[in-house]
Order: structure tokens, then sequence, then C-alpha cells
């Protein structure tokens, strides 16, 4: 579908917030069971807690005059993830159609006139995240996906975005889904250490195959949790793929997905350094105004990329 998202115009940056789950767990000492953030919205104490999250990268967007797009904390809910957690699909819709109240309360909160601020419905794979298995068809992605997209649509989502996908065709069937929900959709990949996706797939491949497959409906894509040096060397090849992608959310630690899957501490890398990876990249990708952070980034993090950028 067209879309008319202003961060596509590329006059002003845009920022987005970190790894919010592993903020959480390992800052803020919460339980995520399954790396569900979710649940939080349950109870007052947990919607105090995203909150809190999200009103620190809102105050570093105003104060670099920056847009922000504001994710749902719903990553982790899809079906199977949730019936872990006990919700069924009437549950589960009225989760993600609060999670995006939620954000809207947090948005009138915090907004100003000077820069949008979007909300943006969270998908994430009906996977690990980390593993491409399980492999389902672009169809089948559909299917299991759509009802998610609907609630946002629904709940009136700015846009939606895929997450850390593993493989082509579960985007290919989340950004159907979205067409005929008529929302605007991101696909975000993450790759590991060689550049490639968990599946095998290059980067451009994948890119490629989904617009193909999807009449390049997709506003535009990013690359998220996955250092910079993983994939680096990839987008210095070149390629007509690569004006694409718009948006980065690396990862703090330069460390594979099966040593992070491993880790019992968080290892929030260098945030200078960080920024200095993103900046390596900017040769390579001139249409990325989007910018944030993965696993094992905090506010230091994507204040660090964002001051690196515009030096």
């Amino acid at each position: 579908m067209q879309t008319t998202l202003p961060q596509l115009s590329g006059d002003r940056l845009f920022l987005t917030d970190g790894g919010l789950e592993t903020v959480l767990i390992f800052h803020k000492g919460l339980e995520l069971p399954h790396f569900a953030s979710f649940t939080l919205l349950e109870d007052e104490q947990g919607r105090d807690a995203l909150r809190e999250y999200f009103e620190g990268f809102l105050e570093l967007a105003r104060e670099r005059g920056a847009g922000f797009i504001l994710d749902t904390p719903t990553w982790r809910a899809n079906p199977d993830w949730a019936e872990l957690l006990g919700y069924d699909v009437s549950a589960l819709d009225r989760v993600n159609r609060g999670a995006v109240a939620f954000a809207k309360q947090v948005r009138g909160e915090q907004a100003t006139v000077d820069a949008p601020v979007l909300v943006n419905g969270v998908l994430g794979p009906r996977g690990d995240g980390y593993v491409a298995d399980a492999l389902m068809s672009a169809q089948e992605a559909e299917d299991y996906h759509a009802a998610q997209v609907r609630s946002f649509a629904g709940a009136g989502a700015d846009m939606v975005s895929a997450i850390t996908m593993t493989y082509a065709e579960e985007a290919i069937g989340i950004a159907r889904a979205a067409g005929k929900a008529e929302i605007a959709v991101v696909i975000s990949f993450t790759v590991e250490t060689d550049g490639k996706l968990p599946s095998g797939q290059a980067l451009g491949d994948a890119i490629a195959q989904v617009d193909f497959e999807t009449d390049a409906s997709v506003a535009y894509y990013m690359v998220n949790c996955a250092h910079p040096s993983h994939f680096e060397h990839v987008v210095e090849q070149g390629g007509a793929w690569l004006g694409r992608i718009a948006g980065l959310r690396a990862n703090a630690s330069t460390l594979s997905h099966a040593q992070l899957d491993e880790a019992e501490e968080l290892d929030a890398g260098d945030p200078v350094a960080l920024g200095a990876g993103y900046v390596a990249l900017r040769k390579s990708l001139r249409n990325v105004n989007v910018l944030g952070g993965c696993c094992g980034t905090d506010q230091s993090h994507v204040a660090a990329v964002a001051e690196a950028w515009a030096r």
C-alpha cells in the first residue's frame, strides 16, 4: 500500500527506544517469562515501568528535535507465545488493542508539536527470533499473524513493524496481512555474524524477495538485533536494495545470537563504539534516518548513536 509515513520524507531524524526487554530484566530486575513484556500492561505497576522506560527515550528525542517511533511492547504477543502465558485468542486481541491505547496515552502525555511521535504496533516472529526453525509458507505466516495486525489497525496504530524476522516468507505473510488491513508495514530482518539471515539467505536477497512477492508494499526495511560489525561488509558490497533500508536497531554486543542466548549477564558493549559502528554504515545506507537500539542497549546507547550520527 502507498504510505505517507513522515520518516520517509528524509528531512528529520527519527529515534526509537533500545532493548526494552533487556533493560527491564537486567536494569530494572523485572521478570519477563518467555521474554514477554506485554504482560506488564495488565497492572498499574507494570504500566508504570513501561511508561518510565519510554519517557526517557521521548525526552531524548525532544532534546534532539527528532521524531520518535513509539513501539507497543508486543513482540511476544502472538498466539504461540501468548498461549504459554495463558492468553487465548480473545485475551490476545484485548492485549494488542490495549497496547496501542497505552502507547497513545504515553504519546499524549509526552508529545510536543515540534516533532511527530508515531504509535508502532510491534510483531515478533512466531519462533525464537534467533533461529529460523519451524518455517512457515507465506500464506501460513499471513494466516498466523493477521489477527495481531488487525488488532493494531483496529485500535488506530499509525504503522506496524515486524521485528527480528529470520526468514523471508514470514515477512511476506505479515506484509500481505498489513496490506489487507490497510496499515503501513515495516520489516526488520536480523542477521548472524556472517551478515546472512538465520535462514542462511543473504540480506539483499531477502529484501528483494519480499518486495517481489508483495509488489513492494513494505514502507521500508530495517536491520535489528545484530551488531553493525556483523553486516558492515555486506552493505559495503553495494546494490539497489540498500536504498530500501531506512532504519537500524543494532545490538550493543558483538556476540553472536547463540552466545547471547547462553549469556547469564548483560553485555552492554560500549555506547561510543556502537555510535561509531552506525556511522561506518552511513556511506552505504544513505536512506537511513530511523535510529535506535536492540538487545543490551539503553538510553545511553541511543543517545551516543544520535550524537555520532549528527556529527
